[in-house]
């Protein structure tokens, strides 16, 4: 296990605001991605069983972000919002072949590259290719869209094909090896060489981007790490069984076209054991982190260097029915977020909400480099104030989904209480997560509650319009899917993209 680094006193945490609306001094930064990581695998979160000490060691020394969201809960949109701080809807990032390119607005690579700041990439990354201006020229290994297209199939969203891969990988979880898991192997190597030869050669503060794609299935870990657990130990989702799934239309309907049908369920050990590997998963990514971090500290720069860790969405494994992402439950669109280093409070946990969006600010800022007027209306707000202290009153976060196995648009709100999802064509979900943080319990048709949902709904009309957006992501996922020969063509051509391949000579065939 990496050292953990020496905290910060709170005295000296004092804000030191500039033009720029920082509350740091510029220092290198290290962000840490890891894929599909549900916030709640986490010792630090407080699960009983999950062992991640890395993680744990990097939130106990610095401050971990309760309430964190993914701006859209599938890979390549996420991952498009994260590096341009905007929402899917005003990039057009829609679904899984609406890669980001460079075009639609410009990303934090782009701002600190552009200042002097050495900007490298290890790792998945999930836009278009490696030759798109998107800000990050030094990419290492990358991982990108299959064939520069990405998951045609998924545009289709009438008349939805029935797939049901997720279940497939529930009855062959167990496996040692795997091309992510090579591959994350190799992702970390480079860091830890990339640390100790190059990042001592920059004299401004530079950003390293290490991407990981566990814990995303194929559920496959290494032995030593699925030893750690013992399946009868293993906690059972959330309203596992199918009495207890929420039967909301829009959400039976993704369950029947992309996950299962109650004939389907499969046994409680299949479950379990998924849902161990799946943990081994968490602790294999956190001992690649802690060969990164221990890497940091090896080079004496933990102390000109801050930290981010964060996932680009969650996921399910079980809860509600579901398995992957794709829903609005905090299982799929929650994300874990942590800072850490110089200046950052020690031992400390925020539970107001943010989202992905928020790290192009916090990016910019940690490492000094300034936003330009295009930056001006950026819906994100950097972090290290938050961390600091200077938490707003109230803060409502916001996340969307267009893709695969939603006929329609799903928009989600979150401030400190309340959660609301609004469905194009279908009755919302409220949810008191205070009082009840599994979402069980929809309150929204309840009379006592109809003027909070007539707030959410005009804070909703003040983001976007629902229902023009829902319009326009079909009309272009239409026009994508005539590109490929139109719908019977994609659908002639096979199933829709199960995952997304490592670099061939990680494969293991």
């Amino acid at each position: 296990m990496w050292a953990a680094l020496p905290p910060p006193r709170r005295g000296d945490l004092v804000p030191r605001r500039s033009h720029t609306g920082d509350t740091v001094d510029p220092k290198n930064l290290l962000v840490l991605m890891s894929d599909e990581h549900n916030p709640r695998m986490l010792g630090a979160a407080g699960h009983p069983l999950v062992q991640t000490p890395n993680l744990d060691a990097l939130a106990s020394a610095g401050t971990s972000f309760t309430s964190a969201y993914c701006n859209s809960p599938i890979c390549v949109p996420s991952r498009a919002s994260f590096a341009t701080g905007r929402y899917v809807h005003q990039i057009g990032a829609w679904d899984n072949a609406a890669p980001y390119t460079g075009s639609a607005a410009s990303s934090w690579g782009h701002r600190l590259a552009q200042q002097g700041h050495a900007v490298t990439t290890i790792g998945k990354l999930h836009y278009r290719n490696s030759t798109d201006d998107i800000g990050f020229p030094d990419q290492r290994i990358p991982m990108h869209v299959m064939h520069g297209i990405g998951d045609v199939y998924g545009c289709i969203r009438a008349n939805m094909p029935v797939t049901r891969y997720q279940l497939g990988h529930v009855d062959q979880a167990g496996d040692t090896d795997s091309e992510y898991i090579r591959f994350d192997a190799a992702i970390a190597a480079e860091a830890v060489r990339w640390l100790h030869a190059e990042a001592p050669t920059h004299d401004k503060p530079w950003c390293l981007f290490v991407s990981f794609t566990l814990p995303h299935f194929p559920f496959a870990a290494p032995e030593h790490h699925q030893r750690r657990y013992r399946r009868d130990d293993i906690d059972m989702p959330i309203a596992w069984s199918p009495d207890r799934w929420p039967m909301h239309p829009p959400l039976a309907a993704f369950r029947h076209a992309r996950v299962q049908d109650p004939g389907d369920l499969r046994s409680v050990d299949a479950i379990r054991r998924a849902r161990l590997v799946y943990y081994a998963m968490c602790s294999f990514v956190d001992e690649l982190i802690g060969d990164v971090l221990g890497a940091l500290g090896d080079a004496d720069l933990a102390d000109d260097t801050r930290i981010v860790y964060t996932s680009d969405h969650g996921e399910t494994l079980g809860d509600y029915g579901l398995w992957g992402k794709s829903v609005m439950y905090d299982s799929a669109a929650g994300v874990p977020l942590i800072l850490a280093g110089p200046e950052v409070p020690a031992g400390h946990s925020v539970d107001c909400p943010v989202s992905l969006v928020d790290l192009a600010p916090t990016i910019m800022a940690g490492t000094g480099a300034e936003p330009t007027a295009e930056d001006a209306d950026l819906p994100g707000t950097n972090l290290w104030s938050m961390a600091a202290g200077d938490e707003p009153v109230d803060r409502t976060v916001f996340s969307e989904y267009h893709a695969t196995g939603s006929a329609s648009a799903a928009y989600m709100l979150r401030d400190r209480r309340w959660k609301y999802v609004h469905w194009v064509g279908h009755d919302p979900q409220l949810f008191d997560m205070q009082a009840d943080p599994h979402e069980l319990t929809n309150l929204a048709d309840r009379p006592t509650h109809q003027p909070r949902v007539a707030d959410f709904g005009r804070r909703l009309a003040a983001i976007c319009d629902p229902v023009a957006v829902d319009v326009a992501a079909k009309a272009d996922q239409q026009r994508r899917i005539a590109t490929n020969g139109g719908e019977a063509a994609v659908l002639a051509a096979g199933q829709q993209i199960n995952f997304t391949r490592a670099p061939k000579q990680f494969r293991l065939n």
